[in-house]
């Protein structure tokens, strides 16, 4: 059986190898991976060699679906091979969910998926604003499905429904905090007044930090949880977050329950001296603060007194352990 050289797999895997290597992986003749055979059988598939084309669709059939979930999963799986599995294969174990969990795989061949996805495909597809938002048609499949819950309908509806007016002075205000200079400044107004929800998701996730600055004090909170999700986000835009006492306690405790949030030192601080930030969450991850810290927060007027007080018994009890 003949072992192919990964310029040969990359021909094939893009439909440029010569009929012959072509036929043999359809056959079997080529010695491959069961997920690269997998997703090289979907290209050869839509091959334009009717041949080519049909021996490749009879041997999809006998694939095992572990395979197409493996290969479902690579980070540069193809589009045919996504499309392949949206039609052919969404009711099978794994398939969806694997789909789902790709950021490449694009939102229109999620759609005819997405009836089949678990409750936990589902929960992390509504987690993933950036595509949600994108493509009105996977929003209206998500609405469809018997797995979402009430609070997952709402945030659909807030998100392509709509929605609430924007707060122009509320705007204004945050527009003015994040950007100095006048003239850029009323410009980035009236692009967001034009916006619909749906939109200012998208510029949260792929705007500057001017945008990421305004728009954490967006009016609606999925343009907010947009904010927290751009791939662009920096620590000290986080860590400024964490500060500020503008924020609703909501985005605050999403900022908390972030783990790659959480690791930062100065975003757990500033948490936990915002008076806004709920006081389950700042008791909770009092035990983080340093000894300068600690002894800073005793005296810090501006956090509720039972914060205070659990403060000196912690700052009492450590010393106490030091002797």
């Amino acid at each position: 059986m003949e072992a192919l050289s990964p310029e040969v797999l990359e021909d094939l895997r893009h439909g440029r190898a010569p009929r012959e290597r072509k036929m043999a992986v359809c056959t079997g003749g080529a010695h491959l991976a069961p997920a690269d055979r997998a997703e090289i059988l979907a290209v050869l598939a839509g091959d334009v060699d009717e041949m080519v084309s049909s021996r490749a669709q009879d041997a999809l059939l006998s694939q095992p679906v572990e395979s197409f979930v493996e290969a479902l999963k690579r980070e540069h799986a193809l589009p045919a091979l996504y499309a392949y599995a949206a039609k052919n294969l969404s009711d099978k174990p794994g398939v969806c969910d694997a789909m789902v969990q790709n950021k490449n795989c694009g939102a229109e061949f999620l759609v005819p998926a997405v009836r089949h996805l678990s409750t936990l495909g589902i929960q992390a597809l509504m987690e993933e604003l950036d595509r949600v938002s994108e493509s009105p048609a996977l929003a209206s499949a998500l609405e469809q499905s018997t797995a979402l819950t009430a609070e997952q309908k709402t945030q659909l509806h807030e998100l392509h429904g709509p929605g609430n007016p924007i707060d122009e002075a509320a705007l204004a205000e945050a527009a003015a905090a994040a950007e100095s200079d006048l003239a850029r400044r009323q410009t980035l107004i009236q692009r967001l007044a034009k916006m619909t929800v749906a939109q200012r998701v998208q510029f949260a996730m792929k705007g500057g930090s001017e945008a990421r600055r305004t728009l954490i004090r967006d009016n609606n909170k999925v343009v907010q949880r947009a904010v927290l999700q751009s791939p662009r986000l920096t620590d000290q835009e986080v860590e400024a977050f964490a500060g500020m006492t503008s924020l609703t306690d909501e985005i605050l405790r999403a900022i908390a329950g972030n783990r790659a949030f959480r690791k930062n030192y100065t975003v757990v601080r500033n948490l936990i001296n915002n008076p806004k930030t709920p006081l389950d969450v700042t008791l909770h991850m009092l035990p983080i603060l340093n000894a300068v810290d600690l002894k800073r927060l005793t005296t810090n007027k501006n956090v509720p007194e039972t914060l205070r007080t659990t403060a000196l018994k912690l700052q009492k009890t450590r010393t106490e352990l030091r002797k």
